[in-house]
């Protein structure tokens, strides 16, 4: 039987005291607060991990505060299957609390075949948008992002379709993914002029990926847009599993989102001296990850992936201790360098 064949009856009650732990960041300068911690969907929610599994973590999460949950159009694998299970999960479990939530996608990346089935255009992003609303059940969404910069489509037309996205009443909020300062300065300027603000900036940011340090935090600061980091444990490399070796059955030994070349002997000597210092804050070395890139007042969010209700509270539990003393940050610093881990530094190039 498939992993994903069918869910049990709901009995999901959320649970009364979901708001009273969790901190909620304004956005930049809208009125929208998100989650000091969002859920990613990029790992773990597709058809090749049961269903109920993505069930308890979906609702643990909204039990522990966490009301934005983020996804793209080709998650999976297969391509679709995370919207889709996370559409019938809506269905059964949160379809009476849509007011309460915030729910993202994304288009840029590879999605279906021919020319018009990735990038930029405003034919791609736009059919993108109508598919993933069928595929979740839903009539729009928070926030449609553009996933990357497209460097042979106008710019003018990438944001022409977000703005007709939110005209159109299929997404509240237009957002960018991974765009540079130079790009998003510029988008920020088109879409002003069109009447529809940018919301929220999603880059890729951990202690061994600070390439948004200092121009684009700078640029989100001036033009009042959100910041929500994403890979804030570096695909994995900033938690005690790699400590030891690549263990069988991870993604590094799967050269998968995390290639076994991002485990190098100088990028785990550096990893090693931060869990150092974690034990020393009693936390582990994931917390002190994720409380790190939430130091900065101009991170909104900090987006986190999970594989397991325990792994997604051990997470959360970061926001126990998201005080630094000057001397921990001024030691952090000297082993939180840019390690050659961004996969997606080509886009934030351009």
């Amino acid at each position: 039987m498939p992993f994903n064949a069918r869910l049990a009856p709901s009995t999901y009650v959320p649970a009364e005291d979901r708001y009273e732990a969790m901190p909620y960041r304004r956005c930049g300068r809208s009125g929208l607060r998100l989650p000091a911690i969002s859920l990613g969907l990029w790992q773990n929610f597709g058809d090749d991990r049961p269903l109920e599994r993505s069930r308890a973590i979906l609702r643990r999460a909204l039990d522990l505060g966490i009301t934005h949950f983020d996804l793209a159009n080709n998650y999976g694998p297969p391509y679709g299957s995370a919207e889709k299970n996370f559409g019938r999960i809506f269905a059964e479990d949160f379809g009476g609390l849509r007011e309460e939530l915030v729910i993202s996608t994304k288009a840029g990346y590879d999605m279906w075949p021919g020319p018009y089935g990735e990038w930029g255009s405003r034919k791609y992003l736009l059919a993108s948008l109508d598919q993933s609303l069928a595929r979740m059940g839903l009539d729009y969404v928070d926030i449609f992002y553009s996933h990357r910069f497209d460097p042979e489509t106008p710019l003018e037309e990438t944001l022409g379709a977000l703005d007709t996205a939110v005209r159109q009443g299929k997404a509240l909020y237009a957002g960018i993914s991974s765009y540079s300062a130079e790009k998003t300065r510029e988008a920020a300027s088109i879409m002003r002029g069109l009447g529809t603000r940018i919301l929220i900036h999603q880059p890729s940011y951990s202690m061994l990926n600070r390439w948004i340090e200092p121009d684009l935090l700078n640029a989100l600061e001036d033009e009042g847009i959100g910041c929500i980091g994403f890979s804030p444990l570096a695909q994995g490399v900033l938690t005690d599993r790699y400590l030891h070796g690549i263990p069988q059955g991870s993604r590094a030994s799967r050269d998968e989102s995390l290639p076994s070349s991002h485990l190098d002997e100088q990028t785990m000597a550096k990893v090693r001296a931060l869990n150092d210092i974690a034990v020393r804050r009693g936390q582990s070395l994931a917390q002190l990850a994720i409380a790190w890139t939430l130091r900065d007042p101009r991170v909104t969010s900090a987006l986190v992936g999970t594989s397991s209700v325990q792994q997604l509270e051990s997470n959360v539990a970061a926001l126990d201790r998201l005080d630094f003393s000057d001397e921990e940050l001024a030691e952090i610093d000297r082993y939180a360098t840019d390690s050659e881990i961004n996969l997606w530094a080509e886009s934030s190039r351009a």
